[in-house]
């Protein structure tokens, strides 16, 4: 199967930056879209921001301009560049990708174990 692990979170004052990195390993054939997560206490998981096989990306409002999202396919990576942080982004924040594998074309979803990002006032 496939497996996520993702590292980069921590202890950010705000104004501060953070990067996430996202590693995939397993019996991969392909990866179409990766992307980042987060969930606060009390709230829903929500996309972050997200990045195909072809270099598009998509964001949340909340983290435009402040977040970039990249990617090395050769190394099934994806990182979250996380800069002029806000208690606001204090949350868990999980990787995702969509993958196949050389057995099943088919796409399905996997998910990292999540690391926190907390951001003090």
């Amino acid at each position: 199967q496939v497996q996520l692990v993702e590292s980069g979170g921590g202890l950010v004052q705000a104004g501060g930056s953070l990067r996430l990195s996202c590693v995939a390993s397993g019996s991969i054939f392909s990866i179409n879209v990766m992307g980042w997560y987060r969930q606060a206490p009390g709230k829903q998981r929500e996309l972050v921001a997200s990045i195909t096989d072809g270099g598009s990306t998509n964001y949340a409002d909340s983290v435009k301009g402040r977040f970039t999202i990249s990617r090395d396919n050769a190394k099934n990576t994806n990182y979250l560049q996380m800069n002029s942080l806000k208690p606001d982004d204090t949350a868990v924040y999980y990787c995702n990708a969509n993958a196949n594998t050389p057995w099943n074309r088919n796409y399905y979803s996997y998910w990292g174990q999540g690391t926190q990002v907390t951001v003090s006032s």
